[in-house]
């Protein structure tokens, strides 16, 4: 078995020019793909459109209508032509069919015939409610390849980790009374969208199956490998998920345009081989990821390049972009200790 990955042209064309989330990300990723031979070593996921009966699971089917008809009548904003969150001609049949990839992705791995993959797709999701969409996102690909998970394949603990710089505001409301989802997110505090404090833990049923990270400015590899280390292993460990997903947001690299984070490229793989480690120990490798944020295009493409390394079990990776240019801020040991006991690890 060896690493797949999603891709598809019609990604390219979920596009508004001189927007921060546009077709470039992508395109860099496949020169960096190439340029680096990674490709060679992958193999290939053709996706298929995810079906309307899944998407309704999670989304209200008059929320994906009017999406729908946006497309239909040439695209614009969600809320109006303003509004940053696009939808443009193809934007339609561009979600569809990269939610449709992650799923397949995620049952491909579930039945062996790859051992872990990463897909490459646009718009991204995780800012994405089952009524409406922000934040770039237009549907929650990660809530719904989780969804189908538990329903079609009789997956009865999904853990998702999120480490994109913004918090993933869409997939915690989803799951946040549901106990099969253990949903862990590192994000930087106040930015948008202005959730995620360390006191949301879910409710009802789904009480303590919600971690938020909230971090300040200038948190690096150090301080994620930490909290991986120390705080997401023993949570996963106590969960004991049957499947890993992540929501890979590459906005926490040090040259980001929109977060004030300081991981590098050698960062995110040295992340990554600890979420295949904990894989492997949890649930037999069963490990997922999907594309949202990144906009330096450069640390974005080899951030991914690296996630690809680790995947594939590589023991080291040449990072060529290198570390911040200045330190990271530590982590406050008081503040791990207060996460660990509010999540019940003494």
């Amino acid at each position: 078995m060896t690493t797949a990955y999603v891709t598809h042209p019609i990604y390219l064309e979920h596009n508004k020019p001189r927007h921060v989330e546009t077709r470039e990300r992508l395109e860099q990723i496949d020169q960096a793909l190439d340029a680096s031979a990674m490709r060679q070593r992958l193999q290939m996921i053709e996706p298929q459109p995810i079906t309307l009966e899944r998407l309704h699971r999670v989304h209200v089917p008059k929320y994906i209508s009017s999406v729908e008809q946006v497309a239909r009548d040439g695209g614009g904003g969600l809320r109006g032509r303003g509004d940053e969150t696009y939808v443009a001609s193809k934007s339609y049949d561009a979600m569809l069919l990269a939610c449709g990839g992650l799923v397949g992705a995620v049952e491909a791995v579930l039945r062996g015939d790859f051992k872990n993959a990463f897909a490459l797709v646009r718009p991204p999701g995780h800012h994405a409610f089952s009524a409406h969409g922000e934040g770039f996102c237009l549907i929650n690909n990660i809530a719904i390849a989780a969804s189908s998970a538990r329903h079609d394949h009789g997956i009865d603990r999904v853990l998702i980790v999120d480490f994109d710089v913004h918090h993933g505001n869409g997939t915690q409301a989803i799951f946040y009374d549901d106990p099969t989802v253990l949903f862990f997110t590192l994000q930087q505090w106040g930015i948008y969208p202005g959730t995620g404090h360390w006191s949301e833990t879910g409710s009802g049923s789904g009480k303590g199956f919600t971690v938020n990270v909230p971090l300040s400015v200038g948190a690096g590899d150090a301080t994620y490998a930490r909290l991986f280390d120390d705080l997401l292993a023993p949570i996963a460990r106590r969960f004991q998920p049957q499947l890993i997903l992540v929501s890979a947001g590459y906005d926490t690299h040090w040259s980001d345009l929109l977060g004030s984070m300081l991981i590098s490229d050698l960062g995110y793989f040295n992340l990554v081989r600890k979420l295949v480690a904990l894989s492997e120990e949890l649930c037999n490798g069963k490990l997922v990821l999907t594309l949202e944020g990144g906009y330096g295009l450069e640390g974005l493409a080899y951030g991914v390049v690296a996630t690809f390394a680790a995947l594939l079990g590589d023991a080291s990776f040449d990072d060529p972009i290198g570390p911040a240019p200045h330190a990271e801020r530590p982590l406050d040991e008081a503040y791990l200790n207060q996460l660990r006991e509010l999540n019940g690890l003494g």
